[in-house]
């Protein structure tokens, strides 16, 4: 007689979570990929840079995506990056075949270094430069792991949030070589409380400026209730942008919770329109 084992409750609510999302991405088409955590470190004027990696089985090579996450209001809140940090996100673009590093910028984690990315405040506003000192950790993680047996050096794509998606952008506007396309999930700097961006026309002009040194095609996305940089001045960032040379996609995103900056977590409302940018500039092969 066969004898079945009992799971308790929360066992079979994993269970029955694991099974629906391994059903969702199997009707969506997509290929289902095992995956391990690693841990590296990329440097940066000598300084480390803690990368964590989201690493399909096999043999590769996969595309490259460096993951950046974002910049909080209060400084206090920078110790709280690290291996958890964009987690869901980042399995879910692994499960696509994709190699995700995460890289824990200068002046984040529980051990940081010296805040790089420190625009000056509202006094000086330098997003520009600001942009350009994320960039270069961003960077940094991008080729340390691009130089991997199992990565594919000639398909890389920076995709970040907030500060991490202002970076992205601003590394996008210096020669990176194997870099195809960046992913804006809300990006900007001089967030100060809910709708109170610092000098907003620096912003802009900063925008303006990485434009013009932009080659790559680039996806933005902005929720439609985001408390950091509202659909005005996401749709002026996006205009001086392009008009200065940039390629970029807009997105208007639903609203997501009370805050839509954080949007990025609601995996499968964007999943459709990321992979179908991905597909189109050569990153992700269809299905």
């Amino acid at each position: 007689m066969l004898r079945f084992r009992r799971f308790g409750a929360d066992r079979r609510r994993r269970a029955s979570a694991a099974f629906a999302l391994a059903f969702a991405w199997i009707l969506a088409g997509a290929p289902l990929w095992a995956q391990s955590r690693e841990d590296t470190v990329a440097h940066v004027d000598g300084a480390p840079i803690p990368v964590h990696l989201y690493v399909p089985s096999g043999a590769g090579p996969f595309p490259v995506l460096v993951l950046s996450h974002g910049s909080p209001r209060d400084a206090a809140g920078r110790s709280d990056f690290g291996r958890g940090t964009l987690r869901g996100v980042a399995e879910s673009l692994a499960r696509r075949g994709i190699l995700v590093a995460v890289p824990i910028r200068r002046g984040y984690g529980p051990h940081p270094l010296r805040w790089a990315e420190d625009y000056g405040g509202c006094e000086r506003a330098r997003y520009y430069q600001a942009g350009l000192a994320t960039a270069e950790d961003i960077r940094a993680a991008a080729l340390s792991v691009a130089s991997r047996r199992d990565a594919d050096p000639t398909r890389i794509v920076l995709m970040g949030v907030s500060a991490g998606g202002w970076g992205s952008i601003a590394a996008a506007s210096q020669p990176l070589k194997g870099l195809i396309g960046v992913v804006n999930f809300a990006g900007g700097r001089g967030s100060r409380g809910p709708d109170d961006v610092c000098k907003p026309d620096e912003l802009v002009a900063a925008a303006a400026r990485y434009g013009r040194n932009s080659h790559v095609p680039e996806l933005w996305i902005y929720s439609v209730n985001d408390r950091f940089f509202g659909p005005d001045l996401a749709n002026r960032l996006l205009k001086a942008f392009t008009e200065a040379g940039g390629a970029a996609r807009f997105v208007s995103a639903p609203a997501y919770g009370t805050d839509g900056h954080r949007y990025i977590r609601d995996t499968e409302s964007w999943r459709g329109d990321v992979e179908a940018f991905l597909q189109r500039i050569g990153f992700l092969h269809g299905s």
